[in-house]
């Protein structure tokens, strides 16, 4: 009985555990790819010539951006 019990506990810790990496994994990687990856992207696509595709994605972004930054 107490095997029983510690198995369930030990789930509901782990479980617990697993569930927060899961968050700050999440969290650590939308930072990354807004900070690091996005404007590498932007970047290459100005230098590989697609500025008439690079532009639209970057208003887009930054009117996103401004309508999120009021809550």
């Amino acid at each position: 009985m107490l095997t029983l019990i510690f198995v369930i506990m030990m789930f509901v810790v782990f479980g617990k555990l697993i569930m927060l990496a899961i968050r700050a994994t999440w969290g650590i990687t939308k930072v990354l790819f807004t900070v690091v990856f996005l404007p590498v992207i932007l970047i290459c696509m100005v230098v590989g010539g697609l500025v008439s595709v690079a532009l639209p994605i970057l208003v887009v972004i930054g009117v996103v951006a401004l309508i999120g930054a009021e809550r």
